[in-house]
């Protein structure tokens, strides 16, 4: 019997109100697990009730994946740092701090390289502290296009880089650069804050998971448009919608009318991406659409 149902006597006999089956309240030894039990397996995720049945099994250590380390740099002599006061030819830095939340939301841990100037010498340095560091994944926010300023990829390839591609047909995003230093993923992406961060889900959000050791995260989903949307040319699109759910509990999801690459509080506000393929025809409302979700509309955040 447990305690509480007990009454200790003077005399030390227990005394109870509670009649007792034989062998109840008896916890067998082995119950939970045994010797030579396979309770936790390679692969999974130690979450609060993984790691406290592994220290129950008297483990004081578990071999596991490092976090991928992702360095990014921020390239280009208009950039000034939040809190700054930028100057008619300057913008204030926003791109890190997004794809930062991005990798460590997917496992990693994150060497911020700061910003430097549209300067092969100071590229180079940064690159170098990068390799130093030992990181898996060095992100380059901007500098890969085609502008006078854009330094980043040849000083890239002077530094050992072997470019495996360079600008991709989607929008946006086309300016994306993709290839190794030695051990080192390279990723490039735009400078545009909506493209760098769509380029981020579509690249760098799987390529952490893989090299975390986690699930690829899939965010595809179909819903219904609300809007009529337009035929597309040769570029895949990724449109920023908002969603909602109908009676019935389906998805729709409405384009917002303002598209531009530069427009990060479009994107703040947006639940998912509509994917329209290169070519896809005109299409009227309540035609049904595939989508990347980024937040469920039936999510408080």
């Amino acid at each position: 019997m447990i305690q509480e149902d007990a009454e200790v006597l003077p005399d030390s006999r227990i005394r109870t109100t509670f009649a007792t089956a034989k062998g109840r309240h008896i916890r067998p030894k082995g119950q939970d697990f045994v010797s030579g039990d396979m309770v936790l397996r390679a692969g999974k995720r130690l979450d609060a009730g993984r790691l406290t049945v592994a220290a129950a099994m008297n483990h004081a250590e578990l071999p596991v994946l490092a976090r991928p380390r992702i360095a990014i740099l921020a390239t280009g002599d208009e950039l000034r740092h939040p809190g700054s006061t930028p100057g008619s030819d300057q913008i204030i830095a926003s791109n890190t701090y997004g794809v930062a939340a991005l990798a460590r939301e997917n496992g990693a841990d994150v060497i911020d390289l700061g910003i430097v100037g549209d300067s092969r010498d100071a590229i180079s340095a940064a690159v170098e502290r990068a390799v130093a560091e030992k990181a898996d994944v060095l992100v380059t926010l901007g500098g890969a296009s085609v502008g006078d300023h854009d330094l980043v990829q040849s000083t890239l390839v002077s530094c050992g880089m072997k470019l495996d591609f360079w600008r991709i047909a989607m929008r946006p995003g086309k300016p994306l650069m993709v290839g190794t230093l030695n051990a080192m993923h390279v990723l490039g992406l735009p400078g545009n804050p909506v493209s760098s961060l769509v380029c981020s889900l579509l690249f760098l959000e799987p390529l952490t998971r893989k090299l975390a050791g986690l699930k690829p995260r899939d965010r595809s989903a179909h819903a219904l448009s609300t809007e009529p949307l337009p035929a597309n040319d040769k570029r895949q699109d990724y449109v920023r919608g908002r969603l909602s759910l109908d009676a019935d509990g389906g998805l729709l999801t409405t384009p917002f009318s303002r598209q531009d690459s530069s427009m990060m509080q479009v994107f703040a506000k947006s639940d998912c991406l509509i994917v329209r393929p290169p070519n896809a025809p005109h299409v009227e409302a309540g035609a049904p659409c595939e989508i990347l979700v980024l937040r469920h509309p039936s999510s408080d955040c």
